[in-house]
């Protein structure tokens, strides 16, 4: 039995779950989505949270800007770029043989500074605001202050008696490996059978204690949160549970807004927004999400993009069931190329938060990410891991003739399209090792 039924019974009631028991790239887009702002009631937190994430994270950035002399230049602030990608665009239209009305653009969170993925938002936002808390509840340190005072010998053996966990495939543990230990604070990564050897390996080049584990991403995080439990001077960073985390990436919404104002992009309801999130546990994509509803409104339409092999958030929406059901249950195996996304068990506060205000949710197969990874690279320069490629075919899903009912009812008649905007999330890639990389390059190229 799966949540109270058979899978024979889950068939009958939810048809699409054949498809994703067979690994076929599905594309489902949520008929209960409902109003930005009766949406965002869902969520439990507002505006004024984002706000005073994004304070926290300009207090820090003179200590950024020190540790992290590449930051320096933008005045201690993690963010990237975002890119038009007409030639990629142009690429998919020839490749899919499918009509493309509006503009693609990348959001280049492969290029972040410090951990080069999205995850060097929520990541380091929560070790941040950790380390604030504990400065601050004991006298060391006011808002007021430069933070650059932290980087002295002082407030790295303060932080040096406090613990930090984290269970992740990979470039969670990376951001909160790197930021951890850069503070001073005793750091232990618990990372799934999945995580790529190269990050283990700077991890511990950054004195990190990386704790392998030959089960999954869910089972490191719950050894991890176990083990912190028993240790009140440990904090426990839970990715599928944190509204720290969640917060840090919102906070890219309204850079996202400013960036797109400087290249002329307008949105509104006559320019609509649609933005192409790869989604693992959701912590991520869930919070950039909200960001976007609070930035945007109903002119923004999110939706979340996934491995055929792990497509936990569309299997936890589509049924209802969010974290009471895992694709390993329906016998999915979650064996995936795109490790950032390799996730059985989505996250049930995401998916219960989120689940009326995000229109769809599709996957991808890893082949179709590996070409997709070579195509990008051929035509636009830009190399992504697999996982940051997962948005990319965002668009063609979202235009497909197929989905005249989602068009009908967002109220999308072509020559509004003609007006869309298109961003495809690219989470990762700029610190994959060299010979990784040609490895990939290799591999796409062949399936191309």
């Amino acid at each position: 039995m799966i949540a109270g039924k058979t899978v024979g019974q889950w068939l009958e009631s939810n048809p699409l779950i054949a498809d994703l028991i067979a690994l076929k790239e599905v594309t489902w887009f949520n008929d209960a989505v409902v109003p930005t702002a009766e949406g965002l009631v869902d969520v439990g937190l507002t505006a004024v949270d984002v706000k005073d994430a994004s304070a926290r994270l300009q207090r820090f950035a003179p200590y950024i800007a020190r540790k992290f002399p590449v930051t320096e230049t933008v005045g201690g602030v993690i963010e990237s770029p975002i890119r038009g990608v007409p030639f990629l665009q142009e690429a998919l239209s020839t490749r899919y043989e499918a009509e493309l009305p509006g503009l693609l653009w990348l959001k280049l969170d492969s290029h972040l500074p410090i951990s080069g993925s999205i995850k060097a938002r929520g990541g380091i936002y929560e070790v941040l605001k950790h380390a604030e808390s504990l400065a601050v509840g004991e006298g060391l340190l006011a808002e007021s202050d430069d933070y650059s005072k932290l980087d002295s010998n002082e407030f790295r053996e303060f932080f040096g008696s406090y613990k930090i966990a984290v269970g992740s495939t990979g470039n969670l543990g990376l951001s909160i490996g790197i930021m951890g230990a850069v503070l001073g604070f005793q750091v232990t990564v618990h990372m799934s059978s999945d995580a790529r050897q190269w990050k283990k390996d700077k991890l511990r080049s950054h004195g990190v204690s990386v704790v392998e584990h030959s089960a999954d991403y869910s089972a490191a995080v719950e050894v991890g949160r176990e083990q912190s439990a028993a240790d009140p001077k440990c904090h426990f960073i839970d990715d599928e549970n944190s509204r720290n985390l969640f917060l840090g990436y919102a906070v890219a919404a309204e850079r996202l807004k400013h960036q797109l104002d400087a290249s002329k992009v307008v949105v509104d309801a006559d320019h609509p927004l649609f933005v192409y999130l790869p989604c693992g546990v959701g912590g991520g994509p869930g919070g950039v999400a909200f960001g976007l509803k609070l930035a945007f409104g109903d002119a923004v339409h999110c939706i979340f993009a996934e491995p055929t092999h792990s497509p936990c958030m569309l299997l936890g929406v589509y049924t209802g069931k969010h974290d009471a059901v895992s694709v390993q249950d329906f016998g999915i195996d979650n064996v995936t190329a795109a490790d950032g996304l390799a996730v059985g068990r989505p996250s049930g506060f995401v998916g219960k938060s989120m689940q009326r205000l995000i229109d769809g949710y599709y996957t991808v197969s890893d082949e179709e990410l590996y070409r997709l990874l070579a195509l990008t690279e051929q035509v636009e320069g830009i190399r992504l891991e697999p996982s940051a490629l997962a948005g990319v075919v965002g668009m063609l899903r979202v235009l497909t003739p197929e989905q005249g009912a989602y068009h009908t009812r967002i109220g999308m008649a072509p020559e509004v399209f003609e007006r869309a905007t298109h961003l495809a999330w690219a989470t990762g890639g700029s610190m994959v090792p060299e010979v990784e990389m040609e490895a990939y390059l290799t591999r796409g190229r062949q399936l191309l």
